[in-house]
């Protein structure tokens, strides 16, 4: 008999205990317009500011990845132009100039520079036109 009557105080504690932090329910017109207007305003934030913070977090870590891969391919061709300045038949160790090939190199790597630049621009149109494809008609 003892605890049965514990068990029933405990059970009237945790009764007041959910009561006391149970959310108010708003009677009224009044009340029911201000939690309207509340979860209305929830909404929005949930819809514009979560996913405009996940956006800037995207195009944060997308920018920061292409200044690395564009500073990667700058050294890069760079590396290729001293490379090629070292081969003697563009540059004749025996005159001031370098001799007459001497701007093949410069050539050489801007052609190279070119072609990376084109083939990056082409896949990005191909992305584009795919992405763009698969949202004109969805499945």
């Amino acid at each position: 008999m003892v605890k049965l009557g514990i068990e029933k105080q405990e059970g009237k504690l945790s009764d007041q205990f959910a009561e006391k932090f149970r959310p108010k329910s708003k009677s009224g017109p009044v009340g029911q317009i201000t939690e309207l207007k509340d979860l209305v305003a929830g909404y929005a934030k949930q819809q514009t500011v979560d996913p405009l913070k996940t956006l800037g977090r995207y195009l944060g870590y997308g920018f920061a990845g292409s200044m690395v891969m564009g500073l990667g391919f700058f050294l890069l061709l760079l590396a290729l132009l001293r490379g090629l300045q070292q081969f003697t038949v563009f540059n004749d160790p025996s005159q001031i100039d370098g001799g007459t090939f001497s701007w093949a190199p410069y050539f050489i790597t801007a052609a190279a520079g070119t072609v990376l630049v084109v083939l990056f621009l082409w896949r990005l149109i191909v992305n584009l036109n795919k992405h763009h494809a698969a949202s004109a008609h969805p499945a």
